[in-house]
């Protein structure tokens, strides 16, 4: 199969802070060492790993750092990672917005992107007038923008307001109308960064489609970037991890999903290292066994126990969890007072204990989130992050896998009652 997009040693240097009379001599020492002299960039050997959450040395950052991999023609690629790993970054350089500090992409056909909400908009604008706009920055002729416009309409679901200038949209009639005029630009590639996360579930479900019928159907290729686990494995058939500007992994979605979920989440224990008295609410520790390495076979009950402190008495208490399957998806959800109505707990330490019984779960890899929070007002166990455990086969050996890309089964109960043989 043809390659679509092949990123070879891509890096990009960025200077932190603020543009000064410093930046103007930086220029100059780098023009004469490179041009003149004929020497490696001096800034390129200061440059630091980019992470976000540390003060460095240096003030220059490697965003992006020695990035290689092919995208083939027709496929769909997930891109994902924290906030600050790259993701943007790398479409922005895809897109023509910044040129690589080093590096060569190679891009066969025509690009759609939609990077930002409402990018290429004139707020005084109709919605129409930017339709034309848009069209035009992205590549289309007027003719061809006037050939699709009712269906770009149709598809944006913003008809009502197509005359009225879009400083009046809200920001998911924003992505709506940007969205909708991309994808009908016919591009031999679309690139989508983190737009969905602000349209509504049934403009999702429809942008969704739209790029499964773009790559599947008319073999083009789609680049995305989204935190949407699920939406990601739907979408996608290969993924790449990025980390601090660097390619952790890639290669089959799954696998790329379950390696990033696995390194921000934490392993069936956990000790809040830093309670506050100030909040309402906290989650003291957590322990989900009875294997201490997260590893619980298939005939066993997974304990789940968890102790929370009530400084402050809430009139609406939530304490429970949610259980996910290794790819995202919500299988249950479960809390204390499910039996006993009660709505709230008086100021104390509290330990909670919840039992999954043995032979519910098939064999794969399964998330919890925890609840300690006042209803709609706040989680306090969200700082807590995802906690994980494996399901592994016992003697009896299970015939459903949840862990494979078809899914058979999540739950692997016993619902059979007998057989007789016909006389």
């Amino acid at each position: 199969m043809a390659t679509a997009i092949e990123f070879e040693n891509i890096s990009k240097l960025y200077r932190l802070g603020l543009v000064s009379t410093g930046a103007l001599s930086d220029d100059l020492h780098r023009w004469w060492t490179v041009n003149v002299r004929h020497k490696e960039d001096p800034f390129l050997k200061i440059g630091e790993t980019n992470d976000r959450s540390s003060k460095g040395e240096s003030n220059y950052v490697w965003a992006l750092k020695d990035i290689d991999f092919k995208v083939e023609q027709g496929d769909v690629v997930g891109i994902i990672g924290k906030n600050g790993a790259g993701k943007s970054t790398l479409l922005k350089i895809l897109s023509r917005v910044t040129a690589p500090t080093t590096g060569t992409i190679r891009a066969h056909g025509r690009i759609g992107s939609l990077l930002e909400v409402g990018t290429g908009f004139h707020p005084e604008m109709t919605g129409r007038e930017n339709i034309y706009l848009n069209g035009a920055i992205l590549g289309m002729t007027k003719a061809e923008i006037t050939r699709k416009l009712d269906e770009i309409i149709d598809f944006s679901g913003c008809e009502r307001y197509i005359d009225t200038p879009v400083k009046r949209y809200s920001s998911g009639m924003m992505v709506r109308l940007g969205f909708a005029v991309a994808a009908h630009l016919d591009p031999e590639i679309l690139v989508v960064d983190e737009v969905l996360a602000v349209g509504d579930a049934e403009f999702q479900k429809k942008a969704i489609g739209k790029m499964q019928d773009v790559s599947r159907g008319e073999g083009r290729t789609v680049l995305f970037v989204s935190h949407n686990m699920a939406a990601v494995r739907q979408l996608c058939r290969h993924g790449l991890l990025l980390e601090n500007g660097r390619t952790v992994l890639s290669g089959n979605i799954n696998t790329v999903v379950q390696h990033y979920l696995s390194q921000n989440g934490n392993r069936c224990n956990y000790t809040n290292p830093a309670p506050s008295l100030s909040d309402k609410l906290d989650l003291l520790w957590v322990e989900i066994g009875p294997e201490a390495n997260g590893v619980i076979a298939r005939n066993n009950c997974i304990h789940i126990k968890f102790a929370i402190r009530i400084n402050q008495s809430p009139s609406n208490l939530v304490v429970g969890f949610t259980l996910y399957s290794g790819f995202g998806h919500p299988i249950a959800r479960t809390d204390f007072n499910e039996q006993s109505g009660e709505l709230t707990l008086a100021k104390g330490e509290y330990t909670m204990h919840f039992d999954i019984p043995a032979n519910t779960l098939a064999e794969g890899r399964y998330w919890i989130e925890f609840d300690v929070a006042e209803r709609a007002v706040y989680n306090y166990a969200a700082k807590a992050g995802y906690f994980y455990f494996d399901v592994t086969r016992d003697d009896s050996s299970a015939v459903f896998v949840e862990n494979i890309a078809t899914k058979n089964s999540i739950i692997h109960q016993n619902w059979f009652t007998k057989y007789r043989e016909k006389a």
